[in-house]
């Protein structure tokens, strides 16, 4: 007969503990994620609406943003470009962060983190269930972004090929492989949101501040960014890459930059997510 490893009950298994499927219910039952998931489906919405009320009377002003919006009018793949274009930059930001920033943090300022640890859950297994859940949320928010805007936009706009201001009209059939390859890169670009998010989220008990805090890190980034005096500096800020998806669209393809990109994304991922599980697993957990 099997014996049971010494100092654990007979048939625990660490492995079983806190199943993936059960956090991932456990967080749609949450007001945050039934709110934020919603928010995404209904924004491409509230653009539609408002590009109602255009009179038509200032097609030639408006900048570049009103070039912009007259070709988001001319297709569902442009509508769709241009939802993405208006988000990346801060709405995906903020609801990666919520995502990550909230999922441990959330628990200890509860009170149910000492006790999730107590039933015994592994602190590793732990953070990783968290994790995935959070980063599978993340990607469904950014899929219902896009695919409400794809479909909302080609019901009302029809199926047209894809333009922009970077490259020459492309294929129905082609513009929507580069729409796909944008919304990749930037879940790639997301992670450094992700890991910062999810790095503060295991050092403090206030989900307020972990979301916030990664946030303003990454306004701050993008801020010192624009310094062009910095000079090579520049290149090293995990904002430096975040809209090198517009290489994507171009004709021909410019790639440079967007490799440069997923490989300064995945470094600073990586090393807040092993600062994470370092921190957490040597913390006094107390709530």
């Amino acid at each position: 007969m099997a014996t049971s490893t010494v100092g654990t009950a007979a048939g625990y298994r660490p492995s079983a503990t806190l199943p993936f499927l059960a956090e991932f219910r456990r967080q749609a039952s949450r007001r945050r994620t039934q709110l934020a998931l919603g928010f995404m489906v209904l924004l491409p919405l509230i653009i539609l609406i408002a590009f109602q009320f255009d009179s038509g009377d200032d097609d030639n002003g408006g900048g570049e943003f009103g070039s912009l919006i007259s070709f988001a009018t001319s297709g569902g793949l442009n509508f769709t470009l241009f939802s993405i274009f208006v988000s990346a930059s801060f709405l995906l930001v903020v609801v990666v962060a919520l995502f990550f920033g909230d999922t441990v943090a959330s628990e200890a300022s509860w009170g149910s983190l000492r006790y999730l640890l107590a039933a015994p859950v592994p602190r590793a297994r732990l953070l990783t269930v968290k994790l995935l859940v959070a980063a599978a949320y993340s990607g469904l928010a950014l899929l219902l972004l896009a695919g409400t805007a794809l479909a909302a936009g080609t019901l009302r706009y029809g199926w047209s090929p894809l333009r922009s201001t970077v490259a020459a009209e492309l294929p129905p059939g082609e513009g929507l492989l580069r729409l796909l390859a944008v919304l990749g890169y930037l879940a790639v670009v997301l992670l450094v949101v992700a890991g910062l998010a999810f790095l503060l989220s295991v050092s403090t008990d206030a989900a307020l501040g972990a979301v916030g805090g990664a946030v303003l890190l990454w306004i701050l980034s993008s801020i010192l960014d624009q310094i062009t005096a910095l000079g090579v500096l520049r290149d090293f800020l995990p904002t430096h890459f975040s809209t090198a998806w517009l290489g994507l669209l171009s004709t021909p393809v410019q790639t440079d930059d967007v490799v440069r990109g997923t490989i300064s994304s995945i470094s600073y991922a990586t090393l807040f997510w092993v600062l994470a599980y370092w921190r957490f697993t040597r913390k006094d957990v107390t709530s």
